[in-house]
């Protein structure tokens, strides 16, 4: 078994399901994969199945409905444990996370860190693509859960981290509260007040190519109310 998982949530990525999986282990090639598809309408599920039966590298967990990326990744994280992988990644499936970067974010974690999170806002790290709006709200956003938590980390809502299985055992994820994009600024705070050792990595983040982003109103909106409530409720 290889030391590394990658984890890929998916819903209504068909069309780039395939070519994410072969990008991934051809650049990291001490990496598995893991699948976590949500029902996609678009059968999703089914085309990383017919790769997993070719692949052994390659894993599948499918869910019953879309229940939110919080949900995804704690599944996923669960799994990763349950199957003793030592270094666990979170990985967009629409190459917005780039694989070039999975190694020397590996590498980090091997060096000793508990937490590699892949920054766009350290020099070296950037976006690419973008409209003004949605850089100002993206870097208002980090800003803002900075402030409220204390927290100095200068990407959290960034979804492209990695962790060491001792990192996340550390983490009760029964208290965790967040369902949507709010799950990874929760998942960064209560790193931080565990007082793991957290290096961000910079790395440069395009817009998607194909599919659809899944970023709505009602998801920032759980963000903005749900970072008072993480500072002000949260159980650790």
């Amino acid at each position: 078994m290889n030391p590394a998982l990658v984890c890929i949530p998916t819903y209504n990525e068909s069309e780039n399901i395939k070519p994410i999986i072969d990008a991934v282990l051809t650049g990291f090639d001490q990496c598995d994969i893991l699948v976590i598809d949500d029902n996609s309408p678009d059968k999703t599920g089914e085309l990383a199945d017919k790769i997993a039966k070719k692949e052994k590298r390659v894993h599948v967990l499918h869910r019953k409905g879309k229940e939110g990326l919080g949900k995804a990744y704690i599944a996923a994280f669960k799994w990763a444990l349950e199957h003793n992988y030592s270094y666990i990644f979170e990985f967009d499936a629409d190459f917005s996370h780039n694989p070039a970067y999975l190694k020397p974010m590996f590498q980090k974690l091997i060096d000793g860190f508990d937490v590699v999170v892949g920054s766009r806002r350290i020099k070296g790290g950037g976006v690419e693509n973008w409209s003004l709006i949605r850089k100002t709200v993206s870097a208002g956003g980090s800003l803002y859960a900075g402030t409220i938590l204390g927290s100095p980390i200068k990407d959290l809502t960034g979804g492209f981290n990695g962790f060491t299985a001792s990192a996340l055992k550390t983490i009760n994820f029964e208290n965790i509260t967040a369902t949507g994009y709010l799950f990874q600024i929760e998942i960064k705070y209560r790193c931080s007040k565990k007082r793991l050792k957290i290096v961000e990595f910079p790395i440069i983040f395009p817009d998607r190519v194909k599919g659809e982003s899944k970023m709505s109103g009602g998801i920032f909106k759980e963000a903005v109310v749900g970072v008072i409530k993480l500072r002000l409720f949260s159980r650790l």
